[in-house]
């Protein structure tokens, strides 16, 4: 009777890991905006969904770091859902304060960039499985707003022709 059990075991954990899931990347990661408040970047995430249905997201965590510290931390609660058998672009924005980045100067000199590091956990609910967090994490530098972002209204917004 436990061969039985293991058998049937094994054959569920093999046939459940051969379950297709949701895939995603961050496709982008820029300057969205400088205010008063502070500098706001943006990741642009790719979803895929390869079921016949929608998939609800519960939420979007996200954790902005530079020189092992966290600048940027939050959630984006209830984004919507990732369309049935196409690619979702989702957008994650991070407030970073002007105070934070006036203390990261020892960086700035060099380059005017700051290397970061983005971890982001995107969690959605599958039926079946329930609750499922697909991990991502993106390493690069961050450039810093110049003179012309600050007056000329913000990131790098193009018009297009």
């Amino acid at each position: 009777m436990t061969g039985f059990i293991e058998k049937a075991t094994k054959y569920v954990v093999d046939k459940v890991a051969d379950i297709p899931k949701p895939e995603a990347s961050i496709d982008d990661f820029d300057l969205k905006n400088v205010a008063r408040s502070g500098i706001t970047y943006q990741a642009k995430l790719g979803v895929l969904n390869p079921y016949s249905h929608s998939i609800p997201i519960c939420e979007i965590s996200f954790c902005l770091k530079t020189d092992n510290r966290v600048i940027a931390s939050g959630k984006v609660p209830d984004p919507g859902s990732i369309e049935e058998k196409t690619t979702t672009m989702l957008e994650v924005p991070m407030l970073v304060p002007h105070d934070i980045l006036k203390s990261l100067v020892k960086d700035l000199w060099k380059d005017w960039d700051i290397d970061y590091e983005l971890d982001i956990g995107l969690i959605v609910d599958l039926p079946v499985f329930g609750n499922f967090t697909i991990p991502l994490n993106s390493k690069g530098e961050i450039k810093l707003p110049t003179l012309g972002n600050i007056f000329g209204g913000g990131g790098d917004d193009k018009e297009e022709e």
